[in-house]
Parts: C-alpha cells; sequence; structure tokens
C-alpha cells in the first residue's frame, strides 16, 4: 500500500513512463478495458491498498510516447499485446505492482536496436540504472522484487543491480504466445512468504 501523497509524487515525476499493475476488468474480448485508467485519476483507498511498491516489474523501454500519467502498459490501440500481462498478474501476489522502464525517455519499438545503442553508450545504461534507483526510493519500496519483462531487461538488471536485489525473469508479453500459456510460464508466487513481496 502507498498513502495519497505518495502516489501523487509518484504520477507526477514518473507518470510518463510508469504505471501500476492494476487493470480494469476483462469485458467481452481479452483486450478490452486495457487503456481505461480513470481509476488513477482519483483514485479510491481501495485501489492505493491494492498498490504494492515491493513488486517492481520492469521492461527495457517505451515503444512510443506515452500521453497520458500511468498509461505505459495501459495501451488503448489494439495491436497491443499488453493484456497478457493483465491475464498474468490477475489474482497473483504480483498484482499491484510498479510498472517501469529500465531504460527512460528512449522510444525505439526494436529492442535489439535498443541493445545496440547501450553497448554502444555505457554511460547513458549506467545514467539509467542510477534513475531507476532513485524511482525505487521514491515509490517507498524496502526491499522489492524485481521482475524483468523479457530477457534483455534481464540482461541489464542482472549486469547492474544483482548485488542488491532479487530478480526475477519472464518473458515479455509480446512474445508470439497465447494469454494463458503466458500465464504458465509467469513466476508464480507460490513459494514466496508474503513477507517477501509486500511491506
Amino acid at each position: 500500500m502507498i498513502n495519497r501523497e505518495r502516489f501523487d509524487s509518484v504520477r507526477q515525476k514518473y507518470g510518463h513512463y510508469a504505471s501500476w499493475a492494476v487493470w480494469g476488468a476483462e469485458g467481452l474480448t481479452p483486450k478490452s478495458g486495457m487503456g481505461d485508467i480513470s481509476f488513477f485519476e482519483n483514485p479510491r483507498e481501495e485501489l492505493l491498498t491494492t498498490l504494492n511498491p515491493e513488486v517492481i516489474l520492469v521492461g527495457l523501454n517505451i515503444s512510443r510516447p506515452i500521453q497520458r500519467p500511468f498509461a505505459n502498459f495501459h495501451p488503448d490501440y489494439p495491436e497491443a499485446q499488453d493484456y497478457k500481462l493483465r491475464h498474468a498478474l490477475y489474482e497473483t501476489g504480483w498484482w499491484g505492482g510498479y510498472l517501469t522502464d529500465i531504460i527512460k525517455d528512449f522510444e525505439e519499438k526494436v529492442s535489439g536496436k535498443m541493445m545496440d545503442y547501450l553497448r554502444q553508450n555505457p554511460d547513458f545504461e549506467r545514467a539509467n540504472i542510477k534513475i531507476f534507483r532513485e524511482e525505487i526510493a521514491a515509490i517507498g519500496s524496502v526491499s522489492p522484487i524485481l521482475i524483468a519483462l523479457g530477457g534483455n531487461s534481464f540482461v541489464i538488471l542482472k549486469r547492474s543491480l544483482r548485488d542488491d536485489f532479487r530478480i526475477l525473469q519472464a518473458p515479455h508479453y509480446s512474445m508470439y504466445i497465447g494469454r494463458e500459456n503466458y500465464r504458465k510460464q509467469f513466476p508464480r508466487n507460490e513459494g514466496l512468504r508474503r513477507a517477501d513481496f509486500s511491506i
């Protein structure tokens, strides 16, 4: 849980590339409701108690500009595959976790090009790791579990943060796989004590 003051502070500072792993209910189709983030505008106590800064799900970078605060991972365009992430997290201990990218404000749809850029610009990666550490503190995390969404995010997190955090890996939701199979491949939390992933 976070309080309203911290929620508003995080939205103002990081809302253009981060969000929370909470979505509206699925409707008639698997993708329905994905772009609805109205519940973030004036959050109720029920939402704030759901949010868990001790679970941080980490993508690589944005693929297009984020137009609304907390809209990352909540797309309103039909080709997006984020709905698989909603399905994988629903009714698990990861629901309500913090969603962000390890590389900030860098629009690139091809992950290989993003990784090439980081190889050529190691100082840029280090600067983003510094920002990420500040972000972790800002959301009120004490000892979070990091879940890398995809292999590239996992590589970056492991080489820079493996000594400081527990890091798990999940497939990226854009992979060519059905949502039921994606859910099965997502790290489960049954073996973790509640204290391991919540405050």
